[in-house]
C-alpha cells in the first residue's frame, strides 16, 4: 500500500498544557489539541512509547488529519514533564489506574463521553491500553494499537529470570535500555530527535519491567474479554518486541470489528517511521469508520450459556480419568490438602465448612497463622499466602475504600446514608470499613442466608457495641421481591463476592433488578467481579464449596460482562479498583 501524509488542511493546532491529579494525587502532565469546531465529534488519546514522552507523539496530531477531534497526550509518571524517578512507577497496575484517572478526567472536564473516546498507543503505551481495557471495561469508541509490547527481546539468556530473582534479592533497580534509535526507525529525523532529546528516560525501573511481562501474558491469554473494536498494526521488521504475541492478541479479540495490518520492513516506531504514512493512513480510516456508525456495542450478558467463559467453566467440571496421570496427580493433591488440615487451622476451616464459605474468608481476612506446632503454622502461613487470598485481602482495602468514599459522596449529597449488604458472610469487613469511614451510615442492615454467617455477625454486632445501629438478618441474596421491600430503603447496597460464586446470570439479574426497585435514583451500589484467577485449576479440582462440599467450580466474569449487567439494572458505574494481579475488582455504581 502506498500512501502520503495529509496533515490537516488548516494551520498546525494550537496546543494547550496542564496537569491532572491522578488516583493518588499526584499530578501528572498533559497535552491537549482543542478541535477546530466548537463541538469535537470525539476525542483521540495518544499514548507514548516506554521510555519516551508525549512530545514524541504530538506529530500524529496534524498528521491524522482529524480536525473534528480533540486530542490528548500525557507523561507517563517517570517520564517526561511529569514527576517520579525517571521510568519508575509503584507497579504497572497503578499506571493502568493512572491511564483510567486520566481519561476520566478528560470525560469530566471536557464533557466528552467514554465512548466518544479513541485510543492510540505505541508500545509500552499499548500494553497500558490493552490492560486498561481488559481491566477496568470502559465502552471506548476505538482501539489502536501499534507494535505493542506484549514481550519484550531482552536477547540476554533467562535475563527475565535473572532480573527477577535480584530484584528478590536486593530489592527493586533499574535497567537501562541500549536500543540504538537507528533500530526504532528509518526516519534520519526522528533518529536525530531521538538522540538529541533530553527527555527521553533509558532506565526502567525492574519491578514495571516484571509487571509489564506478567500484565501482557495475561491480556494475551485473556484477549476475549475485551469488546472494543481494535486495530492492531504490527512492525514486520521490529528488533525490541516479538511478534507471536501481538498476532495471538488479535486471534484472541472477541470483538467482530477488528483488524490486522503487518507492515514489511517497518521498525518498532511505527506511528514515527519514515513510511508510517500507511500505518496512519490505517488508524485515521478505522477512527473515522467507527465513529461515523453508532457504537459497535458487544452484548455479553449471555456469556454464561454461550460465552468463553461457559466453555472454561465445562473444562473445569470435566472430571479425568482416575487412571490417567492428571486424575492421579489431583487426587494427591486433594488428599495432601486433608492431611494438611490435620495441623492448618485454615486449610481444616475450609475443609469443614467450604473454602467459599464466610468462615473461610473471615479466617482469611484475620491473616494470622495458626495450627498444630511450627509446623502447622508454617503450613497455615503459605495457605494464607496464596495468591488468591492476598487478592481478597486486598479487596477488602478496595471495598473500605469506597464504602468510605460512597458514605461521602451521600452526605455531601444531602442524603441519608443506610446501608444494606446483601451477603455479609460474618460481616467483618463491612464494620471494619463503618469503623474506619469519616461518614458513619444511619443504619447498617446485613444478610447472610447460612446460619452459621447471622449468628457469627450478630455477635461481631454485640462485640463492638453497635447493636443500636445494626442489625443482621437471614435472607436470601437472591430473592428480588425481598430486596425490594428492604426497609429503611438502602441508599448505600454492597454485594461482595457473592455472585462471583454463581455462574448463571438470571440470579444475578433478579438480584440486581430487587436492589434497584428498591434503590432511589442517586442511591449507590458497590458490587464485586473476579475477571481473571491464575489459579481456576487447582481451585476446580482442589477445593470444596460451602455448597453441600460440591467441588468449587468458577465461571468467572469479564469485567465487561459484570457492567453490563449492573448497567441492565439501572445503574452506572462511576469508580473501580482492582488488585495489582488484576483478580478482584471492586466497583461504585450510581442508580439512574
Amino acid at each position: 500500500m502506498r500512501a502520503e501524509l495529509s496533515p490537516d488542511p488548516s494551520a498546525s493546532r494550537t496546543v494547550e498544557e496542564a496537569f491532572f491529579r491522578t488516583h493518588d494525587g499526584t499530578e501528572l502532565f498533559y497535552r491537549k489539541w482543542p478541535a477546530h469546531s466548537g463541538a469535537p465529534k470525539g476525542a483521540v488519546v495518544l499514548l507514548h512509547r516506554g521510555h519516551e514522552h508525549g512530545r514524541r507523539v504530538a506529530h500524529l496530531v496534524d498528521e491524522l488529519g482529524l480536525g473534528d477531534f480533540a486530542f490528548y497526550a500525557w507523561d507517563a509518571r517517570g517520564h517526561g514533564r511529569s514527576p517520579g524517578p525517571r521510568g519508575f512507577s509503584p507497579s504497572f497496575a497503578a499506571s493502568v489506574r493512572d491511564l483510567d484517572s486520566f481519561v476520566r478526567h478528560i470525560s469530566v472536564t471536557d464533557g466528552i463521553a467514554i465512548e466518544d473516546v479513541a485510543v492510540i498507543a505505541q508500545s509500552v503505551g499499548a500494553v497500558l491500553a490493552a490492560t486498561w481495557v481488559h481491566d477496568y471495561a470502559p465502552p471506548v469508541r476505538a482501539l489502536v494499537l501499534a507494535s505493542p509490547a506484549f514481550s519484550v527481546k531482552l536477547y540476554v539468556p533467562f535475563a527475565r529470570q535473572g532480573i527477577s530473582l535480584w530484584q528478590r534479592l536486593k530489592g527493586q533497580f533499574f535497567v537501562n535500555s541500549y536500543v540504538k534509535a537507528k533500530f526504532l526507525t528509518h526516519d534520519p529525523e526522528r533518529i536525530a530527535s531521538f538522540e538529541r532529546d533530553p527527555l527521553i528516560t533509558r532506565a526502567i525501573a525492574s519491578n514495571i519491567l516484571l509487571d509489564l511481562y506478567n500484565a501482557a501474558e495475561r491480556v494475551v491469554a485473556d484477549a476475549r474479554a475485551i469488546i472494543v473494536p481494535t486495530q492492531l498494526l504490527i512492525s514486520g521488521s521490529d528488533w525490541v518486541v516479538r511478534h507471536a504475541p501481538q498476532h495471538r492478541f488479535y486471534e484472541n479479540l472477541a470483538h467482530p470489528l477488528k483488524e490486522r495490518h503487518v507492515l514489511k520492513g517497518f521498525f518498532h516506531d511505527t506511528l514515527g517511521e519514515k513510511d508510517r504514512a500507511i500505518a496512519i493512513a490505517y488508524a485515521r480510516r478505522f477512527i473515522l469508520d467507527r465513529f461515523a456508525a453508532e457504537p459497535a456495542k458487544l452484548d455479553v450478558t449471555d456469556a454464561h450459556a454461550t460465552g468463553f467463559t461457559r466453555d472454561e467453566q465445562d473444562r473445569l467440571s470435566s472430571p479425568h480419568d482416575l487412571l490417567s496421570a492428571r486424575g492421579l496427580y489431583w487426587a494427591a493433591y486433594r488428599a495432601s490438602i486433608r492431611f494438611a488440615a490435620l495441623s492448618s487451622l485454615g486449610l481444616k476451616t475450609g475443609v469443614r465448612t467450604g473454602f467459599d464459605s464466610g468462615s473461610t474468608l473471615d479466617y482469611v481476612y484475620e491473616n494470622e497463622p495458626r495450627g498444630f506446632g511450627p509446623v502447622g503454622r508454617l503450613i497455615d502461613r503459605h495457605f494464607l499466602d496464596a495468591i488468591g487470598w492476598r487478592g481478597i485481602r486486598q479487596r477488602k482495602l478496595h471495598l473500605q475504600e469506597l464504602i468510605g468514599l460512597a458514605l461521602a459522596r451521600l452526605q455531601e449529597n444531602g442524603r441519608s446514608t443506610h446501608m444494606l449488604d446483601i451477603a455479609a458472610g460474618h460481616g467483618r469487613y463491612v464494620l471494619d470499613a463503618v469503623a474506619r469511614a469519616e461518614v458513619k451510615p444511619d443504619s447498617i442492615r446485613m444478610q447472610d442466608y447460612v446460619q452459621i454467617n447471622v449468628d457469627a455477625g450478630r455477635k461481631r454486632i454485640a462485640e463492638r457495641g453497635l447493636e443500636d445501629v445494626a442489625t443482621f438478618h437471614q435472607a436470601d441474596a437472591f430473592d428480588g421481591d425481598g430486596l425490594a421491600a428492604t426497609s429503611p430503603a438502602p441508599d448505600l447496597a454492597i454485594v461482595s463476592g457473592l455472585y462471583e460464586l454463581f455462574p448463571d446470570n438470571s440470579l444475578i439479574e433478579r438480584s440486581l433488578n430487587g436492589l434497584a426497585r428498591a434503590m432511589q435514583p442517586g442511591s449507590l451500589l458497590i458490587y464485586t467481579n473476579q475477571p481473571w484467577h491464575p489459579q481456576l485449576e487447582m481451585i476446580a479440582r482442589a477445593l470444596t464449596s460451602h455448597r453441600g462440599g460440591k467441588a468449587w467450580v468458577m465461571r468467572r466474569r469479564t469485567q465487561a460482562e459484570m457492567d453490563q449487567l449492573v448497567a441492565a439494572a439501572g445503574f452506572h458505574k462511576i469508580e473501580q479498583r482492582i488488585d495489582e494481579w488484576g483478580i478482584f475488582t471492586v466497583s461504585l455504581a450510581e442508580r439512574l
